[in-house]
């Protein structure tokens, strides 16, 4: 009765993307599948951001686009736009009930509310014990992530993208509707990378973020003092309702988690390294991974052997050595490089799409020593 083909833990982003994947390939129309997460999902619990051109894969759930994105620093101001690029965002909520609704009517897919205790790999099959059931299954992609399957090692460094967002309400409109504020290094440093990022959803609501690459946490309260001081630096406003809360941490590390993997248990999203190094975005670069993995699963092979690493990982890492041992140098950086080039080449590097030309320009936009140091401490 609890036995599967596939598992899948965690109704994320990319166990559902995974599940629906496997919904829309013939493939897997006989195979059973199993969802577990120990949550209902049904509150707005995060929101995903991205860029790309014209309509996506995500285009029916995609609850604001902007056209035109704001960047500042201590000597550039620029306000672009990023044509053929839109900036889009996702709620959660609408991400969940989008896809568990699709799921909801397979025949073939089952979403549990249990939460994880333990699992166990044998020969022939992993077991999975949840706080009701156990279930069996002949593969399982596990997407819950501990920072100590990164930390436990020393050869790469491992950094954090955290933050604290309101999402505020104002007596009068301040926010410009059409414009994200994608990063303002406007603010103290204080020896970090540290960036307030403004999404508007009108002209008087917005969820404002204050965001670090560093390796630490901060308390909470600075964090909240930090967007309190941000709103009458900028926008001289006292007066407003915060409407929601989110707070995050996102892993950047360059660090090979295909050591977790076995013949049976693949991890996904950012328990498998999915998030992008340089930056934390995961929704697209989940997107883009889950087709490769899918055609993987199909092929039969044992579940490790499934590598992706590329040419933008090595440039991930030595952006991420360089934070690592100067961490108040990444407003620099990034000040250099959208000083020098298009966000639209920003982008498309980002996405991992450009040629070894392009990666040359890009490259060459960013300060020389910090970078040429970290590579001496690679190769050496």
């Amino acid at each position: 009765m609890n036995e599967y083909d596939y598992i899948i833990i965690g109704a994320g982003a990319s166990g559902l993307l995974l599940a629906d994947a496997m919904l829309n390939d013939s493939f897997f129309d006989n195979k059973k599948i199993l969802i577990l997460d120990k949550d209902p999902k049904n509150s707005n619990d995060r929101t995903w951001c991205f860029w790309e051109e014209g309509k996506g894969p995500f285009h029916k759930i995609v609850h604001k686009k902007w056209d035109t994105i704001h960047f500042q620093g201590d000597d550039v101001f620029k306000r672009t736009d990023i044509a053929p690029y839109s900036y889009k965002m996702i709620r959660s909520i609408d991400f969940y009930n989008h896809y568990l609704g699709r799921i909801k009517e397979s025949t073939n897919i089952t979403f549990v509310q249990e939460a994880l205790v333990d699992l166990k790999e044998s020969a022939t099959e992993v077991i999975i014990i949840t706080t009701n059931s156990t279930y069996t299954g002949k593969y399982l992609f596990n997407s819950l992530f501990d920072y100590k399957m990164a930390t436990g090692q020393k050869k790469y460094p491992v950094l954090q993208q955290h933050f604290v967002g309101w999402v505020i309400k104002t007596d009068k409109p301040i926010f410009n509707a059409s414009e994200v504020t994608y990063m303002d290094f406007s603010i103290p440093q204080k020896g970090n990378t540290r960036f307030m990022y403004v999404l508007p959803y009108s002209n008087d609501t917005a969820l404002i973020e204050y965001t670090l690459f560093s390796e630490q946490l901060l308390p909470k309260a600075e964090y909240e003092a930090a967007i309190k001081e941000y709103l009458v630096d900028r926008f001289k406003c006292d007066t407003y309702e915060i409407i929601e809360k989110e707070a995050g941490s996102i892993p950047m590390t360059a660090y090979d988690f295909r050591e977790h993997h076995t013949k049976r248990i693949r991890y996904i999203g950012t328990a498998g390294g999915w998030a992008k190094p340089s930056t934390g975005y995961t929704l697209m670069s989940t997107a883009n991974k889950i087709p490769k993995l899918i055609e993987h699963i199909k092929q039969g092979e044992p579940l490790q052997k499934l590598k992706l690493k590329n040419k933008f990982w090595f440039y991930d890492m030595l952006f991420l050595d360089v934070l690592h041992y100067n961490n108040g140098n990444g407003h620099a950086i990034f000040e250099s490089i959208f000083k020098a080039i298009k966000p639209q080449m920003v982008f498309k590097f980002l996405d991992e799409k450009t040629s070894l030309k392009e990666d040359f320009i890009y490259i060459n936009s960013c300060p020389k020593t910090p970078f040429i140091k970290a590579l001496i401490r690679r190769l050496f």
